[in-house]
């Protein structure tokens, strides 16, 4: 008996054992989860704290390098067309036979509506007969001369009769060439009475509909040609100095996908009164689906010169003073810039920095804002500044042609 007893009881005290174990197993492990927690929480702050180090790839930097840019200067305006009209009323009346819309082609010498040309086409006749009977005026007073020239030689009447009839045909011819004169006023009247387009082109406007009386020089059409465009752009007078006619340009029209190569035609002799810019007019070739008054901007090329200089891309101007971001021993600097010069290589702006040496390594735009002080790797980076160095020395020589 006693031993099925003290059986059970070495059985409870093992199971009471095995049960302190769990909890004390369980217990050393929550302790080591809170404190490796904590560890990360540690190490999180710390990395949080610590300055982040950045690895730039050679895309990312580029060097200051002297470089032979093409000298632009900037324009910007609208297009317009070097030829348009407007189709104005020449006489009063009602507007008859206008079918021409925006959009319509219309070519030169065409007829694009009429006026009632009633009241025309009776002061037509009305000047004819005046002219029929001015004509006959003068067929009588040339008889009564003839005859009394005849008298004159045979005695019949004094010379003083005969200047008489001499001045009452002069008279007459007069008259009749005041008749023919009116005629000629009337005709054109009737002939203004038809409407014809001074130009081949494009109508880009309508402001009159049919049945509508129209008085003198009252606008009933624009007419576009759309063959030949230019640009009017205000340039300041400090950099109109270096533009001259002929000289290339390269403009970037609204809704193109490549620039167009155009040309100095022209440049105001005066200065705007308001804003004391100088005009200069550019051709632009036309190019399919171009329009009047789509926006433009370029650069005319007007020299070269050799400089220092980096992409304009990199110079930042989230400051008051613009400035680039450099790399000096493993870290980025942010170095203010004096003002500088504008140029062109192959097709990239480029600004000229005379205050950084040959060499210095600068951040492209590509790799974005870097706070101060920020270290960077310093593997990646020589990698990057042998490309960005490469790249300057053998940059080909920019053409302004």
């Amino acid at each position: 008996m006693s031993t099925p007893r003290r059986s059970a009881s070495w059985f409870k005290w093992l199971l009471l054992a095995a049960l302190v174990l769990a909890l004390v197993a369980g217990l050393y492990r929550a302790i080591q989860k809170k404190q490796t927690q904590q560890e990360a929480a540690v190490a999180a702050a710390q990395a949080l704290q610590a300055d982040p180090v950045y690895e730039l790839s050679a895309d990312d930097v580029t060097e200051v390098a002297s470089l032979n840019l093409t000298q632009t200067v900037s324009v910007s305006g609208s297009l317009q067309a070097i030829q348009t009209a407007t189709v104005k009323a020449r006489a009063a009346g009602e507007l008859r036979d206008l079918s021409k819309r925006e959009g319509d082609t219309v070519v030169e010498g065409e007829v694009l509506a009429r006026i009632d040309s009633t009241e025309a086409q009776a002061r037509v006749r009305q000047a004819a007969r005046q002219v029929d009977a001015a004509q006959t005026q003068v067929d009588i007073a040339r008889r009564a001369l003839d005859n009394n020239q005849a008298l004159v030689r045979q005695g019949f009447i004094s010379a003083t009769a005969l200047d008489t009839s001499t001045a009452n045909l002069r008279s007459a011819e007069a008259t009749q060439q005041a008749a023919m004169a009116a005629l000629d006023i009337a005709r054109k009247g009737l002939a203004d009475t038809t409407l014809r387009s001074p130009l081949s082109g494009q109508v880009s406007a309508r402001m009159a509909q049919n049945g509508e009386r129209v008085g003198v020089d009252v606008r009933i059409l624009d007419v576009v040609d759309l063959s030949a465009f230019e640009l009017a752009a205000a340039i300041a007078p400090a950099d109109a100095v270096a533009v001259r006619v002929g000289q290339p340009a390269s403009v970037q029209v609204e809704g193109l996908s490549e620039p167009l190569q155009a040309k100095v035609l022209r440049i105001n002799p005066s200065v705007q009164a308001g804003s004391r810019s100088v005009l200069v007019y550019l051709r632009v070739p036309a190019q399919p689906g171009m329009r009047q008054g789509l926006f433009a901007q370029g650069s005319i090329s007007t020299g070269q010169f050799s400089a220092l200089a980096v992409p304009l891309s990199a110079v930042r101007n989230d400051k008051p003073q613009p400035y680039v971001q450099v790399l000096q021993e493993g870290a980025v600097r942010h170095v203010p810039l004096e003002p500088g010069a504008l140029g062109v290589l192959n097709s990239e702006p480029m600004r000229v920095v005379e205050g950084l040496p040959v060499g210095t390594v600068v951040l492209r735009a590509q790799a974005g804002l870097i706070r101060e002080g920020t270290a960077v790797r310093a593997g990646r980076l020589e990698a990057g500044a042998k490309t960005a160095t490469e790249g300057a020395a053998t940059a080909p020589t920019a053409n302004a042609n």
